[in-house]
């Protein structure tokens, strides 16, 4: 077990605010600070010791990850990476591959000789990247289409022209196609996104105020039409949202944890100035509608709760130590501990190490069982392997 340091990510779309508070740190920062990560994914590896977890892990798999469990199914690399986001403004319209495609994506981009740099890159490493977000402060999203009943329901309340048009296609369920039609609009003009933006301040829900900002900060892009189509989600703290492969999704404010299997690929489909490839999002993505795919913890004991996916790369609890020492999950596995508020002391039985707000650990698969103590209201995470 040993202190774990990790990259901050300056999304253009981060907060001047939460991480660095989460931390400690003056605010507003100068620039924004849109995600911490904490795992191993080369394109920016957390640090123990001033060494990459990376490369830490390379040099002994099965001592850092555990060999039956981990290194015999996902290889030689840490199969999660953990994050805390933080949005200020909306992110792009987004989804992700599933196993399969991001391995045949990786292998034709790897062919052709794309730069891993490149802007046009679309797929990072061969891995799918599935993902759960825990809200730790209020957070709206937009995640998953929306049963089509509800959306044309939503168009004809809305009363905007150009969208009434397509109530009649969703009635009969003709989703696939009225989603490629509007990643096919170029012409802003004539799809009068400001009178949209009326027409949503009009309606007066949560779901319209959204749409209507996303059309204000990007008008003329299909991205925003998409968007009328998806689920709107309010999180309140704790409270998760499961993103499976294909499953089109937008965060547009608020904060969490979020932990995903360790990948970078994403296709966007607008609300970006960041490459998209319209053509590859219809291709991977999924016109499943449903109902908003949360996830809300269960109770394990009375000091843990933990937020159960369908994903076998990772498991994410959360755990508020006690004077008295609480057992933290995932013993034989990798852990990555990440204390969020107060001060906890995580021990071994042999060492110990504190953790304040803002700071993480890493725990190897070699780590005896671990426990942690406070004396205040500290909140630790962790993530680990769901099947080892």
């Amino acid at each position: 077990m040993r202190r774990l340091t990790g990259p901050i990510r300056p999304y253009d779309w981060g907060s001047h605010q939460v991480i660095a508070a989460v931390q400690g740190r003056p605010t507003p920062t100068q620039e924004p600070e849109a995600e911490l990560w904490l795992g191993a994914h080369p394109a920016d590896p957390a640090t123990v010791d001033g060494q990459g977890l990376d490369a830490l892990i390379a040099a002994d798999p099965e001592g850092e990850l555990g060999g039956a469990a981990v290194v015999r199914r996902y290889g030689s690399r840490l199969p999660f990476l953990l994050k805390l986001l933080a949005a200020d403004r909306p992110l792009s319209l987004q989804v992700h591959p599933n196993s399969v495609q991001a391995l045949a994506g990786f292998e034709a981009e790897e062919a052709a000789g794309v730069p891993m740099d490149a802007a046009e890159r679309r797929y990072k490493d061969a891995s799918h990247k599935p993902e759960l977000l825990v809200a730790i402060m209020d957070t709206d999203a937009l995640a998953g289409f929306a049963e089509t009943a509800q959306t044309a329901d939503f168009l004809e309340k809305l009363g905007w022209k150009p969208a009434l048009a397509w109530v009649p296609r969703l009635r009969e369920g003709q989703l696939e196609s009225v989603v490629t039609e509007m990643l096919g609009l170029r012409d802003a003009d004539a799809l009068s996104y400001g009178e949209l933006v009326e027409a949503c301040h009009a309606e007066g829900s949560p779901r319209a105020y959204t749409i209507a900002e996303l059309a204000d900060r990007y008008p003329g892009d299909p991205g925003v039409l998409v968007a009328l189509t998806l689920n709107y989600v309010r999180l309140s703290a704790d409270e998760g949202i499961y993103l499976a492969a294909g499953s089109p999704h937008a965060y547009v404010r608020g904060a969490g944890m979020e932990i995903m299997a360790a990948s970078d690929n994403v296709l966007r489909g607008g609300l970006t100035s960041k490459y998209v490839d319209v053509d590859e999002l219809l291709r991977i993505m999924d016109f499943t509608a449903e109902p908003p795919p949360y996830v809300l913890p269960d109770a394990v004991g009375r000091t843990a709760s933990r937020w159960d996916t369908p994903t076998a790369e990772f498991a994410l609890s959360e755990v508020d130590p006690t004077p008295a020492p609480v057992v933290l999950p995932g013993t034989g596995g990798p852990r990555v501990l990440f204390c969020l508020q107060g001060e906890a002391t995580v021990s071994n039985g042999i060492d110990e190490l504190t953790l304040r707000s803002g700071e993480s650990a890493w725990s190897p698969a070699s780590d005896p069982e671990l426990t942690a103590t406070s004396s205040d209201t500290a909140r630790l995470f962790v993530a680990t392997v769901a099947d080892a």
